[in-house]
């Protein structure tokens, strides 16, 4: 039977206001179409890059768009992180059912460690522990044969919860790490439920705010808060709290993007491709190409035209001589 402790304390509430209100805040932020949905693809992919970080990948952002813009995703860590962008895709699209099931909590871990484990989707069947960074076990999850039992009234909780939808969000996550359901990737999956909760909900801040982000900047007070224990008031106060602050500096980020830049229509490869010129001017293609490895020379061609056609870079030279230069503005 799954047990917990939850007092709504004077901190609770504050911090509930504080998400009531940003949520508010959100709704009414006027922001221009291209530019949010710029800033929406970073966050999915931030939310992706730092869910897997938190369990120890060491990709960066930088190294994760490379990879993207070459179209390379078969390195371990590189699939780790670009499952997870599916899955984060997955439930900020109209295709995810609002209703949390075991047959979603299954698809969302065959989303994340496909290629990665080899249970995808299926429950483990050997004992488990959770370890702390110091690889310390501090917690025996259940015993396997009462996988089924705790899954089912996990679920059934998730329907008939009352409280707020942010502590809901975090309660399941917090017991869905103490289940412990699978062999691999129950800190991804349990990410992602609450996530899922959030966004069908109504609390998708429209998909800018990645609290992944903020989990793995304070990882030793992440793992702190899901320490063993029936008391989930430590977790829902880390929970509120990184997600106001990160829902705090993307706020910010918007007050600055009032007005929309010229590059904020381009595509994201050529916004990558007219920041690589800026940074190096008089480049040459063959410096360029190395940047997209895997993209074919034609494309990089076409974009290049495109840039110079709307006037972001202007070329100097001829055939093998040529070189590329930004437009001051």
């Amino acid at each position: 039977m799954l047990k917990y402790r939850y007092q709504e304390t004077k901190k609770i509430k504050r911090l509930l206001l504080e998400t009531e209100a940003l949520k508010i805040i959100f709704a009414r932020a006027k922001v221009l179409p291209q530019v949010e949905e710029n800033l929406r693809r970073e966050s999915l992919l931030k939310s992706a890059l730092f869910s897997a970080k938190v369990e120890g990948n060491p990709l960066s952002l930088e190294n994760l768009k490379m990879a993207l813009d070459n179209g390379n995703g078969t390195d371990l860590k590189k699939l780790e992180v670009f499952n997870l962008l599916r899955a984060h895709q997955y439930i900020y699209s109209s295709k995810t059912p609002k209703k949390l099931s075991l047959i979603l909590i299954k698809k969302l871990h065959q989303m994340a460690m496909k290629g990665v484990s080899g249970r995808i989707g299926k429950f483990r069947n050997e004992p488990q522990a959770i370890f702390n960074q110091a690889g310390v076990a501090v917690y025996l999850a259940p015993a396997s044969f009462r996988l089924p039992e705790l899954m089912k009234e996990f679920v059934q909780l998730a329907s008939n919860f009352g409280g707020e939808i942010p502590v809901k969000a975090a309660v399941l996550q917090f017991l869905f790490e103490k289940i412990h359901p699978f062999a691999d990737g129950n800190g991804r999956v349990g990410r992602l439920i609450s996530a899922q909760i959030m966004q069908k909900a109504g609390y998708s801040f429209r998909g800018l705010v990645s609290i992944e982000e903020m989990i793995d900047k304070n990882r030793e007070n992440y793992y702190q808060a899901l320490e063993p224990s029936r008391d989930t008031n430590p977790f829902i106060e880390f929970f509120l709290e990184s997600f106001i602050e990160q829902a705090g500096l993307v706020l910010n980020n918007l007050n600055e993007k009032k007005e929309e830049l010229p590059e904020d229509s381009l595509l994201p490869r050529r916004q990558e491709i007219l920041e690589i010129v800026k940074d190096h001017p008089y480049c040459s293609f063959d410096f360029i190409s190395r940047r997209f490895s895997l993209i074919n020379p034609k494309t990089l061609h076409n974009d290049l035209k495109q840039l110079q056609e709307k006037g972001f870079i202007i070329k100097a030279g001829k055939t093998r001589g040529v070189t590329y230069k930004a437009v001051s503005r």
